[in-house]
Formats: structure tokens, sequence, C-alpha cells
């Protein structure tokens, strides 16, 4: 076989490789979007991670009752629940984890679910709080939706679409071109170095360490995200079965849609099909569908349906959900983060379990989708998958601030320091192909894009079509 020569070779790496300074100018721009964001979202998430230990600290005094005697039956709970919030009607009954836990009720209040706690013995009104407002939930949507809603949903999956392209430009700056055997500044940070150089080993080095996870993670919440989880709802819909899009939230949706079991995305009248992409956009809400009258609560159904769900062993959170309809069989699920594990078991009003939807029967999408969503959110190997992630939001956070310092005091005062555009750059075959697959996967970037290559055009009329940095 004939080996090129060193001009044939840099003729043929030069076709498929874009120029380094277009690299490096791209990847400043992205960064200058994103690393803000990454920053915040890092925190977030480092806190979201514990959610069960958050939450378990918050209600430790309600899982530590002093009760003693007999407790009363779950049709008596959910009543002393229902009179504390007037005008409301059950959502779900949540089984006490331990004998001395106070009992969850979550009840039905307008567009609202009140989380209500109620001491199992003497019938007591502990304390109820809307779930919205919950300390978990709050962090829940400000890392996904910046506490904005959908708008804030499609902000952060603009984000995650350009932190992939801070990614791949990150990584080709990092490639150890004619570097060959060296290790510090490439392998590990030379720490011991000063200045510049340990700043750009702790950004570059941890970013290159930190890239698979983070897209990973990007991957895993991009099904949550409302432009992309629509896009994957309406390919499901067009080419069948791959996934019943059930099991988790397409932009912004309130816990009570959730609990009740309603669609990820309610559901749109058919005169308003045309206007279906605004119909979640805040301002913009569609006239709500109408739903059917509640069937009066079955107490004596429901605490038949309680005993027998107590002998199902499923993973705590359990939540008893009332039938749309009366005489239909109840639904007795496990709510656990850890996604795998989650099962919905139906059972008749007399107590008997009638059939049971388990993780192993979804579609290979949601399957998927759920070991992904578990490991996002720390739950599917217990303590060390919150270790591993914990590390790398502080990794991130860290490759942040370290770009930050290094942006500012490089840059010309008064000045963002945005390097220049490369008048003869080229894009490069390779290059141009990964633009084009990463604009068909992710259209929030491939429509920006196409925004930034009409700008270019319009601004520059008599440059060079091809040079578009």
């Amino acid at each position: 076989m004939n080996i090129p020569h060193n001009g044939a070779r840099h003729r043929i790496m030069r076709a498929l490789w874009p120029d380094y300074r277009m690299v490096w100018r791209w990847h400043f721009l992205a960064g200058l979007l994103c690393l803000p964001f990454v920053a915040f979202l890092s925190l977030t998430g480092g806190i979201y991670l514990f959610k069960p230990q958050v939450d378990d600290l918050i209600d430790w005094r309600y899982e530590h009752l002093a009760t003693g005697g007999n407790n009363a039956p779950p049709s008596q709970v959910v009543a002393a629940a229902l009179s504390a919030v007037p005008g409301s009607h059950l959502l779900a009954y949540e089984l006490p984890r331990t004998a001395h836990s106070a009992t969850r009720v979550i009840v039905s209040h307008g567009a609202d679910a009140v989380r209500v706690y109620v001491d199992p013995h003497s019938l007591k009104i502990l304390k109820h709080v809307s779930e919205e407002h919950r300390f978990e939930r709050i962090i829940f949507n400000l890392h996904g939706q910046l506490l904005l809603g959908n708008v804030g949903s499609v902000i952060v999956e603009m984000v995650a679409s350009w932190t992939i392209v801070l990614i791949v430009t990150g990584l080709y700056l990092w490639w150890p071109r004619g570097r060959k055997g060296q290790t510090g500044g490439v392998v590990y940070p030379r720490l011991n170095a000063r200045g510049r150089t340990r700043l750009r080993d702790l950004h570059a080095v941890t970013g290159a360490w930190l890239s698979l996870f983070v897209i990973l993670f990007l991957a895993s919440g991009l099904p949550w995200s409302f432009v992309w989880g629509h896009a994957l709802q309406s390919v499901e819909k067009t080419i069948g079965r791959i996934t019943t899009i059930q099991d988790w939230e397409i932009g912004h949706v309130r816990v009570r849609d959730t609990i009740a079991g309603t669609p990820a995305t309610p559901p749109i009248p058919d005169t308003m099909t045309g206007m279906k992409g605004m119909s979640s956009m805040p301002g913009m809400d569609m006239p709500p569908v109408a739903t059917a009258p509640v069937p009066p609560l079955d107490e004596a159904a429901l605490d038949r349906v309680a005993l027998t769900g107590a002998t199902l062993g499923l993973r705590y959170p359990v939540l008893l959900t009332p039938p749309p309809q009366a005489g239909q069989p109840w639904q007795v699920r496990s709510d656990t983060q850890d996604r795998p594990w989650r099962m919905t078991v139906r059972i008749t009003p007399d107590g008997q379990v009638v059939g049971r939807d388990t993780f192993a029967d979804k579609p290979i999408v949601d399957r998927v989708i759920g070991y992904g969503v578990a490991a996002h959110e720390g739950q599917l190997f217990g303590i060390a998958n919150q270790i591993i992630n914990l590390v790398v939001a502080l990794g991130l956070l860290a490759m942040s601030i370290a770009a930050f310092v290094m942006w500012s005091r490089r840059r010309p005062p008064g000045h963002i320091g945005i390097p220049p555009s490369v008048r003869d750059g080229h894009l490069g075959g390779a290059t141009i192909t990964c633009i084009v697959v990463m604009g068909i996967v992710l259209p929030e970037l491939g429509a920006a894009l196409m925004v930034i290559v009409l700008l270019c055009a319009l601004t520059n009329p008599d440059r060079n079509s091809a040079d578009k940095s």
C-alpha cells in the first residue's frame, strides 16, 4: 500500500478537518453562550441528585411519630385530608413507609395537587403543602425549565444543543497534535504550573475527561425537553409503537397531571390541531379539554385495595389512585426514581389483583430512556451513582470557573474578546457531515445554524460562501 508523503497527507487532513483557529472561534462563542448555564445547571443538578435524602431530612419528624394503638383505616385518613382542603377530591393515597410514618394523601384542588400529612392514629392534620411548592420540585423546575415553564424548557434545550457543540470543538482543540508521548496537560492537569497553563489544563483536561458523561447527561435529558420530546412523540405516532411517552414529562407538566395518570402532554381538541405547537406556551394555553366528572370515592374499595397493596412489596413511594369510573380497577404503582423497579398493579374494588405492568413490559425506547433518566437523577445504582454524578457536576463547575477566569484575564479592556474570524477558513468534509447530523438530531441547533448562515450571507454578500466562520 502506498503511504502518502507529508504534503499529500496534509492536503487530505485539510480536506477533512476544519481550520484550528475557526474551531477555536466557535468554541469560544459556544462557551460564551453555554458556560453560565452549565454552571447553574451543575449547581441545581447537584442538589437534585440527593432528592431522597433532602426529602427525608425535610420530612424527618413526619417519619417518627409517637403513634400508639391501632391506626385508622385509609378511608378515614383520606376523609380527614379532604376535609382539610375544602372542594378537593382524592388523587392518590400513599402507603405509609413505616408504622411510625404520617400518611400522605394527595388531593386535587383546582389545577393544583396538595400533599396532606395526616397522623394515622389521631387523624390530626400535621401539614399540607402544594406539590409545586415542595423544595425538590422547585429545584427540578429550576434545573429543567428555569422556572419559566415551556419557554425555559426551550432555552435549556438550546443550551444543551450548543453544549454539545462546545464539547465537540473542545475535544478537537484538546487533541494532542504534535505532542506524542506527552501526558501533562493531556491526560492530567499540570497543577504545579503557574498562571495560564494551569488554568488551561484545568479547563481542557477536565472537559476531556467529563465529555462522555456530559453527553450522556444531555442525551438522557432531551426526552423531557419541549421540542425534542414532542418530536419523539410525533415519531412514535407516525411509525408505530416504539415508545408510549407515559413515564416522563415533556416540557412543563403539573404534578397534578402526572399523579392522576393523564398523558405527559395534555390532549388538544381537534379544532386546535393547527396550533398544537403553541398549546403549552405561557400565555397561549388552549381551552381545557372537557373531563368526566369525578365519581364518588368508594371508601370500602380504598380500604381493601390498600390492604392488598401493602402486601405487594413495591418500591417506596407507593401510590394508590382511584379509577376514572366507579367499579373499574384501582392502580397501585411504585413511583421510585429507580425506574427499572417501577411497577403498576391493577386491583379490583374487592381487592383482587387483575394485572401488572412492569418495566420489562415497556417498549425498548421507554426502557432505554428509563435507564438514562434513572442514571441522570443518580438513582440507578445507589449512592455510587450519586457520587459519580456529583463529581461530574463539580468538575463542570470547576471547568466553567477556569474558563471564566481565563477569559477575564485575556480579553482586551472594554471588549468581549471574541477571536477574529478566519477569512480563508474552511470546514472540511468530516466537519460538514458532523454539522448536518447534529442539525438533524438536534432541531434547535439546526435552526440556529441556518439563521447564522443566513445572517452571514446577508451581512457579507461579497464574501466567499464557503467561509462561514
